[in-house]
């Protein structure tokens, strides 16, 4: 039996670029192996190639496989080709996979694929490079979700995901009771080919499809998200006071006197944040205290395990499933008014300019004098209302000061050129039947801006102190847009009079952020600033500071909410660790070895969760406008495609005009403008448009929408 040592010898030769592809015998003699273990050579590079590490070109020899195939993710449409993202890189170096060459892989298959055709420029379109699966590594959907329908003699299940686009056949025995309309979890049993639907077995039935809280449970078991905390984690949350004991105050630094409030939502339960402000003369301090969650969630404990598991917690319509159990989150960590609590803080000084000049991290023991909400705060300072004033009379200055303050570091960061998008977003108000009610807009006021400007100083002031500190970290990186997509962009807002500066090289954030303030206040507003955001990369978390493209900040990481993110729980050790003087040697080792993984799994989970949220909203929007048939609205147009238009409404409803409803003419679509165009009319549609729509059909099992346009 070969060593690990060899094999890991034979691999860095076969995969170094400077030396030539070699054949077996080759590859025999340039190692000067005799002929008697050469068989010894032959099992390595099999497992080699078995672990996609080699491969054996046309001419046979042994070459890098990275030179052959790129691995990468599967991405499904559900019109039969789709799309392979090569691992490490965004959505710009997408492969395209024509119909009929993904063998059988399915949506979030891990796959090897090799090139058919590089990416070329054809009329002034970069195509994207095309190529063909060879090979599954690992299968993502061994559980699906979905309608089962039955048959006299067997069943079969249609997929939630949409991108999964085949049915499951279900034998008889295997359907465990499920009647035609039942959510069902079922395991495959066999993957299928082009000529044989998948095969399996119904393993959990969910409950009807229109009894309420299905579909939202269907979501839950579709991204796999964890529900039921182990035993175990209940037994070590037991174990701890639900107080703060006289032993765990010493040594912290007692702000207890200092004036200090939380500001959340009026249905926030886990309160992580909490502010102090005080000015004297042309300076502020301003206090940002985060609860002290890694004292209570040990490094390496079945708490932290099922913490990293889980990466953050996810917030459904109707409900929350916490990275931390709630006897935590809502409890000893969470900074509840009235109660000693444990705190991690950062208290900075600002100058008048809204620079820090100084700033001190410390753990500290803080008590809330008052928990605060957005609405009464807002009420306070915006709508100066008697009651509130005079129920927080003694509050009052220090809201008054807040503000200032907040207004001072947000012109700051917008001198900088920070971008601010301000979508029009949307709450889901879900009755106890678990019925939707309403969907309202979220009001984004002077109370919640605050609260943002003041986190945001405080991670920006932490990352940039562990960035020249050289210690190991969690930073919050956006890079800075692909030139490409930036292209793009310029060319759709040219259609509108807008033009971006730099757009071809390295566009920066405030030009991004002077077309945003361009367009405040018209028609193409919701629109262009969508897909500003969409051209951009998407934010990861990483243990190397690339800087924040948004926020046009230099350093920045997730310091401000421990309770609901892991990376803010994983710097919070570190910086503890710092603090005592502990951050040294074989801890800094340790550190470099696990952050980079910590960091992947903690991007990795955060865009599952996105994912989940946003079906939920999609499924959740579908049902509430299913009860308003035949009813007339105004809208905008949203998104133009040759299939038809896209057009969202103010209660941020989005639905679609399919191009057959487009009555009396044929319409021809124009990309580069972004538009349908009649061709004997010549009546234009175009992105931004406003226009008036009647709601036609509604499908709440696929979230579709559909509108016809309405004239008088």
């Amino acid at each position: 039996m070969y060593s690990e040592e060899k094999k890991l010898m034979v691999a860095e030769l076969i995969c170094d670029d400077r030396i030539p592809p070699m054949k077996f015998r080759e590859l025999a003699g340039f190692l000067q192996v005799p002929k008697q273990n050469r068989s010894e050579l032959s099992e390595i590079l099999d497992a080699l190639i078995r672990e996609g590490k080699v491969a054996v070109d046309k001419e046979g020899r042994y070459v890098n496989d990275a030179l052959l195939h790129v691995k990468g993710q599967y991405f499904g449409t559900g019109k039969g080709f789709g799309f392979v993202r090569p691992e490490g890189k965004g959505s710009e170096a997408d492969i395209f996979i024509p119909e009929g060459k993904d063998m059988e892989a399915m949506h979030g298959d891990s796959v090897l694929v090799t090139i058919t055709c590089e990416a070329y420029e054809s009329n002034g379109k970069r195509n994207r490079p095309e190529g063909i699966v060879v090979k599954i590594l690992a299968r993502a959907n061994e559980e699906i979700v979905g309608t089962f329908q039955k048959s006299k003699d067997f069943g079969f299940v249609r997929p939630d995901n949409q991108k999964l686009d085949f049915d499951v056949y279900i034998a008889k025995e295997h359907t465990k009771g499920a009647v035609s309309g039942q959510k069902v979890v079922c395991r495959l049993k066999h993957f299928g080919t082009s000529r044989q639907n998948p095969e399996g077995t119904i393993t959990e039935i969910l409950g009807h499809r229109n009894d309420p809280g299905v579909d939202v449970i269907s979501v839950v078991r579709a991204y796999g998200l964890p529900t039921d905390f182990p035993e175990e984690v209940y037994e070590e949350v037991a174990a701890i006071p639900d107080y703060v004991t006289e032993e765990e105050k010493e040594g912290r630094l007692d702000l207890r006197e200092v004036q200090m409030v939380t500001i959340d939502g009026e249905d926030a339960k886990d309160l992580d944040d909490a502010i102090s402000i005080e000015k004297h003369g042309s300076t502020y301090t301003l206090g940002v205290h985060i609860a002290d969650v890694s004292h209570y969630v040990k490094e390496g404990s079945t708490l932290d395990k099922e913490a990293i598991n889980r990466g953050t917690s996810v917030y459904l319509a109707d409900r929350v499933i916490p990275m931390l159990p709630h006897a935590l989150s809502n409890g000893i960590c969470s900074l509840n008014a009235g109660e000693d609590r444990l705190a991690l803080s950062c208290i900075m000084e600002l100058d008048e300019s809204g620079r820090v000049t100084s700033h001190k991290l410390a753990e500290t023991l803080v008590h809330i004098d008052r928990r605060m909400s957005y609405k009464a705060v807002k009420g306070i300072l915006e709508n100066h209302d008697e009651a509130l004033m005079k129920e927080y009379e003694d509050f009052v200055p220090m809201f008054e000061t807040m503000r200032e303050l907040s207004a001072i570091i947000r012109a700051r960061r917008e001198e900088r050129g920070a971008i601010d998008f301000d979508f029009p977003e949307c709450k889901i108000i879900v009755g106890e039947d678990g019925k939707i009610k309403d969907i309202v807009p979220y009001d984004r006021n002077v109370a919640t801006k605050l609260i943002e400007d003041f986190m945001l100083m405080a991670n920006e002031t932490i990352a940039e102190e562990f960035y020249w500190l050289e210690l190991p970290f969690v930073y919050r990186n956006h890079e800075t847009p692909d030139p490409e997509r930036m292209t793009k962009l310029n060319i759709f807002i040219n259609n509108f009079g807008y033009h971006l500066h730099g757009a071809k090289d390295s566009v920066h954030a405030k030009e991004l952020q002077k077309l945003l303030n361009r367009i405040a206040g018209t028609p193409e507003e919701a629109v262009i600033s969508r897909l500003t955001l969409r051209s951009m990369k998407q934010a990861k978390y990483a243990p190397d500071c690339l800087g924040h493209f948004g926020l046009a900040a230099k350093y920045y990481c997730h310091f401000t909410s421990p309770i609901r993110r892991y990376p803010d729980l994983q710097i919070h050790r570190i910086i503890k660790e710092y603090l005592h003087g502990e951050l040294t040697g074989k801890r800094i080792s340790h550190y470099e070895a696990i952050l980079g993984e910590r960091a992947d799994r903690s991007s990795m989970c955060e865009r599952r969760a996105e994912e989940a949220e946003r079906e939920v909203e999609k499924r959740k929007k579908a049902e509430y406008m299913s009860h308003f048939l035949g009813e007339v609205y105004d809208g905008v147009i949203s998104g133009v495609t040759g299939w038809g238009l896209y057009v969202e409404l103010p209660n941020t409803v989005e639905g679609m005009i399919r191009m057959v409803d487009l009555r009396g003419d044929y319409y021809r679509y124009e990309e580069a403008q972004a538009r349908l165009v009649g061709e004997r009319s010549g009546k234009v549609y175009s992105l931004g448009q406003r226009i008036r729509v009647q709601l036609a059909a509604v499908d709440p099992l696929a979230s579709t929408i559909d509108f016809v346009p309405f004239f008088k």
